[in-house]
């Protein structure tokens, strides 16, 4: 055996490492585009754009709150079912608090899931526009 000559199998092992090198370098350069990976669905969006308190705000405490924060029986002395009364608990910062889950409030509704990320996206802007009643 001539050991100038090169083994094949050494030969095989160097273009089986050369390919696996650019297999890897190519691979890597790769990436993944947020649109693609994360398409919008159709109606998934949240416009939280000129939300008003007789739209939006006032039917959400109809059907979540105003049951046990009516004027004629205020749990917890907190009304809803007016925008006095609610402008009163959001001007304290309890209303936020509570409908977030957050501590220092009870969460709200009491017993129930906290409301969908859309509807407490729409209060947020409502709150941060001045709660206006519109």
């Amino acid at each position: 055996m001539n050991l100038s000559t090169p083994i094949p199998l050494f030969r095989n092992l160097k273009l089986t490492a050369l390919l696996v090198a650019l297999t890897v370098a190519v691979s890597s350069c790769y990436y993944d585009k947020e649109e693609e990976l994360y398409p919008q669905i159709p109606g998934s969006e949240c416009d939280t754009t000129n939300v008003s308190y007789a739209q939006f705000v006032a039917p959400l405490m109809a059907t979540n709150c105003n049951g046990c924060h009516s004027e004629a029986a205020p749990s917890g002395n907190v009304v809803t079912s007016t925008y006095e009364g609610l402008k009163i608990s959001v001007n304290s910062g309890q209303f936020r608090k509570a409908i977030n889950h957050e501590s220092g409030a009870s969460a709200m509704p009491q017993g129930g899931n906290k409301l969908p990320a859309c509807e407490l996206l729409k209060i947020d802007a409502w709150i941060a526009s001045g709660a206006p009643q519109n």
